[in-house]
């Protein structure tokens, strides 16, 4: 499992769950199943955990135990899974937004810059939208759009332009070609970084990771008892922004809406202040731990 994926702020994650024995409990993000291990040595005979994944390969690490139900879908669905599960009014529900470390080091996911492979970065293999598709089929203001939005590349409108005219000659097939069609913008001595955001964007768009992440977000009031924790990981400013204004004010854009009184009506209520950060001792264990942000809060 640890070569899956070593999860990230295991013991903060628990501890922010405050995980009751006979309680039930959402791991919307199974992966390589750390979380969810440690979710169930907490529990009681009497207690439940509903785990998601939509990557068939995560389906490998289930554990034998009658308390797990394992539902391969993402976990934008999972109002309607957790209804025909009777698992509604749930004491707690984790979201680990990383992409696994199994995912990157599967050199034919194309999810890596490091290994030459088909375009592809779906998380989940039965989806229908590939990179590949992307940057060969889209116009060259969506290019820009994706870039500048999901990867915040500055020269995002010269690499969408770049594509179109590179690819009116061959198509971009494979991870090798993106990099050499774009290598000209890659800036010197930045090339990780520069490539990361690149296919960060990509992968973003191909998996309509943003979307997914709001109707979760709005989903897990409903499906949260009151006093429920909702505690969410996020790797990137996109993300870490949606869940914190969500948070904050029941609401991605905006202000707090307030009723007639002038009280705010939130659905939910921070229980930190600031985003917990991983230990200086986990990075040096996990690098990818490093731009980790655990928020946690409860229903109000």
């Amino acid at each position: 499992m640890t070569d899956y994926h070593q999860p990230v702020m295991l013991q903060e994650c628990i501890e922010a769950l405050n995980i009751k024995p006979d309680g039930i409990y959402v791991d919307v993000t199974f992966g390589g199943g750390g979380h969810s291990r440690e979710i169930l040595k907490h529990l009681g005979p009497q207690g439940r955990l509903l785990a998601f994944d939509q990557d068939a390969d995560a389906q490998k690490n289930l554990p034998k135990d009658d308390r797990l139900t394992f539902i391969d879908q993402n976990f934008r669905y999972m109002k309607n899974n957790c209804r025909l599960q009777g698992a509604i009014s749930a004491d707690g529900i984790l979201a680990d937004l990383g992409v696994s470390s199994h995912q990157f080091d599967q050199p034919e996911r194309g999810f890596s810059t490091r290994f030459d492979a088909d375009l592809d970065m779906r998380m989940d293999q039965g989806g229908s939208l590939t990179a590949r598709e992307v940057v060969n089929n889209y116009t060259e203001e969506q290019l820009h759009r994706i870039f500048g939005i999901y990867g915040e590349i500055k020269n995002a409108k010269s690499l969408a332009r770049t594509l179109v005219t590179f690819r009116l000659n061959k198509n971009i097939q494979t991870v090798a070609d993106l990099k050499n069609a774009i290598a000209q913008l890659i800036p010197k001595g930045k090339e990780n970084k520069y490539l990361a955001q690149v296919f960060q964007a990509l992968r973003i768009e191909v998996n309509q990771e943003l979307e997914a992440l709001k109707e979760f977000l709005e989903q897990s009031v409903d499906v949260l008892k009151s006093e429920g924790r909702l505690v969410v990981m996020s790797y990137h400013s996109l993300e870490d922004r949606l869940v914190k204004n969500f948070i904050a004010k029941g609401k991605f854009h905006g202000e707090v809406e307030k009723d007639f009184f002038g009280n705010q009506i939130k659905p939910l209520e921070s229980l930190i202040r600031k985003a917990i950060v991983a230990s200086e001792k986990e990075i040096k264990e996990n690098n990818r731990a490093r731009s980790a942000k655990l928020r946690i809060a409860v229903k109000n």
